[in-house]
């Protein structure tokens, strides 16, 4: 299989770059998401009806519905349609759905032509390969690669060149003669209104149109979470599904159709006209497992997937690898986990359940707002029950709880629990540090826990930030003070980098903020993206419980780690209940917001440290800091004391935590890291986040601060 990892990187950017601009300049976006994902919730609570509904309204136009429970049984039904009118070849339009269930393959056993009409299908077709984009089949091959390819199966007079008109029109030809000789017309369907049976096909080429209406029988084949109560239903989608997917404010073609049409039939070799009460219609609804996933509370939101290629476009682990390598069975991408587990089962996803890291930049991509990061996870969750424990599982026994599931490997618990591994180093940190960088150990590190040696590990600070803080005290009288901070000592503040707590607490103080540091424990980042939901949902239980009488005396929460903002912020509505998650998510603050928020409300800008002359920066924001739509402020603040301030224009830097440590992504890490480095603005490296100063210290051979160390007064 041919894959040209440039031509995935490009075309993936290209259309996140123009997702975003397109949704951006379109005032309606964000109430048509919330409509959109209200009807899809709607639709999925309402399946059963639905079902019944369409079933009702095809028939009486005169075309007739099946429900297939699973992939045979929709096979079957529609060789039995081909043999039924006699048929020898069908043409198909675009459909994933088909792509599940295998249907060429099928058709081809039992001695049926098949032909693909979709431009990136029909490459697809003749190379022999499988999708490798929800909407982009042939993503993965470059336009050098298709010469080749067409040169080799069919063998011009005069060989193609790299010519994207030349063999376009070439394949369009192809595609034509295959719609004009088809005896059976095959298209998926991106909505169907069950109301009256209308299918909407949303495409760019028109193929499917053409496919639907020139044979004289019609197949089309929808899971059954495609439906939707109504025609009027359809709208928020068309809206959305082209800026979200490609850039585009419309696809070029929408076509809504209530088969069976009523146009004549054509003989096309005699160029005569038939009679249309000849045209047949089949509507085949494939279950396939999507009942058990709308009876599951955590798959569920899978079923709201319009199948944009959204979260595959904006996700910087597909820009590097495509969807062969990010995919399963069938899907691929962020959502692709989900889907794979569903109809083909969890095993089907145990390939690419890590590659989703949990970033969340496909959140804000989504057009129906699924929460794919929390899906992998879950499903990534499932799967460490069945996964065999490592061959070193006594360097971890102790660290996982016991309701953890037995089958969480050696490496996902050391990660899980690296406040444990934290607490231990930092007993002796000048011999930890010593033993860490000696081979024996790096080479034990990588053979029990897949950490890569050509990682550099974190160094422990001789001090953590809690014994200083508590050696040193607060400077500012909470009883004087107009606010109270509780300053969160995330594990990488604490252990490792304690320059930033300081360098936060003198800048609180110095905006007349008392601070107060207790001791808390890991907020559950670390475990959940391991997929070790128990434990993450101990860490948040506890936490809560360590914060709530501080939130009820009116002191505020200030975290310095982005991806801990956010497990208090969205992640913890998993695990706690409704009120308590909303009681700690408005009060909580990122650092720079909070600081932001101060100077609004009367703080003194003169009390930070600055600069009096132009002084550039590129500022890396963290991926969940950009979620949480925080990079705002860390700027404003930056400009404010007088730095020239740039953010980088490539979102992720690849490290993303645990995921650029790990030997089998190591590489992957450092491929989505030469991106950022490459285009790194001008000026001294400022990063939000501890995995962006990792990554960043290793291209750039800096120590990039964190930004709120230069606002620290100590510095003027």
């Amino acid at each position: 299989m041919e894959t040209d990892g440039e031509a995935v990187s490009v075309r993936a950017i290209e259309r996140n770059k123009g997702a975003g601009e397109a949704l951006d300049s379109f005032e309606e976006s964000e109430s048509l998401r919330e409509t959109a994902r209200d009807i899809k919730e709607q639709a999925i609570e309402n399946l059963p009806s639905l079902i019944d509904t369409v079933t009702e309204a095809v028939e009486a136009n005169g075309g007739s519905v099946y429900v297939a429970q699973d992939a045979a049984d929709a096979n079957r039904y529609v060789a039995s349609v081909m043999a039924d009118n006699d048929a020898e070849t069908i043409a198909k339009s675009k459909s994933m759905t088909t792509e599940e269930i295998d249907l060429n393959d099928h058709l081809k056993a039992d001695g049926y032509e098949v032909a693909e009409t979709d431009l990136g299908e029909f490459v697809v077709q003749i190379a022999d390969e499988t999708p490798s984009h929800l909407i982009g089949p042939s993503m993965h091959r470059s336009t050098e690669s298709i010469a080749q390819l067409f040169n080799e199966v069919f063998d011009p007079e005069a060989p193609f060149e790299a010519d994207p008109e030349e063999l376009t029109e070439f394949a369009r030809k192809q595609v034509g003669q295959r719609i004009l000789e088809a005896d059976v017309g095959l298209t998926g369907a991106n909505f169907v209104a069950a109301e009256s049976g209308t299918i909407c096909l949303v495409t760019n080429e028109g193929n499917a149109r053409k496919t639907a209406v020139t044979p004289p029988v019609h197949i089309a084949v929808a899971g059954i979470e495609k439906l939707l109560p109504t025609v009027s239903d359809v709208r928020p989608f068309i809206e959305l599904i082209g800026r979200s997917g490609t850039g585009q404010d419309i696809t070029s073609y929408v076509s809504l159709i209530s088969p069976p049409v009523e146009t004549p039939t054509v003989d096309f070799d005699a160029n005569e006209l038939g009679d249309g009460e000849e045209r047949e219609f089949h509507l085949v609804l494939l279950d396939n497992g999507r009942t058990e996933m709308r009876a599951d509370e955590q798959l569920r939101e899978t079923l709201y997937c319009i199948r944009c290629g959204a979260c595959a476009n904006t996700c910087a682990n597909f820009q590097s690898v495509g969807g062969h390598a990010f995919g399963g069975e069938t899907y691929t991408g962020g959502i692709g986990t989900g889907w794979e587990a569903g109809v083909h089962g969890p095993d089907a996803a145990e390939d690419m359940k890590d590659l989703c890291t949990g970033c969340s930049r496909c959140v804000p991509k989504c057009p129906v707002k699924i929460d794919i990061p929390w899906i992998n996870t879950v499903v990534r969750s499932r799967l460490n029950q069945d996964t065999e424990t490592g061959t070193f599982d006594f360097l971890v026994d102790g660290l996982t709880p016991d309701e953890e599931p037995a089958g969480v490997d050696v490496q996902k618990r050391v990660f899980g629990n690296i406040d444990t591994v934290a607490k231990l180093g930092s007993i002796a940190p000048s011999l930890s540090n010593m033993l860490a960088n000696t081979g024996p150990v790096r080479s034990l590190l990588e053979r029990a826990a897949g950490i890569d040696h050509r990682r550099a590990l974190p160094t422990f600070a001789d001090e953590t930030f809690q014994d200083w803080f508590e050696k040193r005290g607060s400077r500012v009288d909470s009883s004087n003070a107009d606010r109270t901070a509780i300053l969160y000592p995330d594990v990488y503040t604490n252990y490792f980098a304690p320059e930033r707590g300081r360098a936060t607490v003198r800048v609180l103080e110095a905006l007349d903020v008392a601070v107060r540091v207790p001791s808390l424990p890991e907020s559950g980042r670390a475990p959940l993206s391991q997929g070790m939901i128990e434990t993450a949902d101990e860490r948040a239980s506890d936490i809560y419980e360590r914060l709530a009488e501080h939130i009820d005396a009116e002191r505020d929460i200030v975290v310095i780690e982005p991806s801990d903002l956010a497990m208090f912020r969205d992640d913890y509505e998993k695990f706690l209940p409704a009120r308590s998650a909303e009681h700690l998510a408005e009060n909580s603050y990122e650092v720079l917001e909070y600081v932001y928020g101060l100077l609004e409300n009367g703080g003194d800008l003169e009390a930070l440290a600055g600069v009096d002359s132009d002084h550039s920066l590129a500022y890396h924001s963290h991926c969940q800091q950009r979620t949480l739509d925080l990079a705002a402020y860390t700027v404003t603040v930056l400009e404010r004391v007088g730095y020239d301030v740039e953010t980088t224009s490539v979102e992720c830097c690849g490290m993303a935590g645990s995921f650029g440590y790990k030997q089998e992504y190591y590489e992957l890490s450092t491929d989505i890291g030469d991106r950022l480095n490459a285009t790194l603005p001008p000026g001294q490296i400022v990063a939000s986040g501890t995995s962006c100063r990792d990554q960043l210290a290793a291209f750039t051979e800096t120590e990039p601060p964190h930004p709120i160390e230069l606002l620290d007064p100590r510095s003027n």
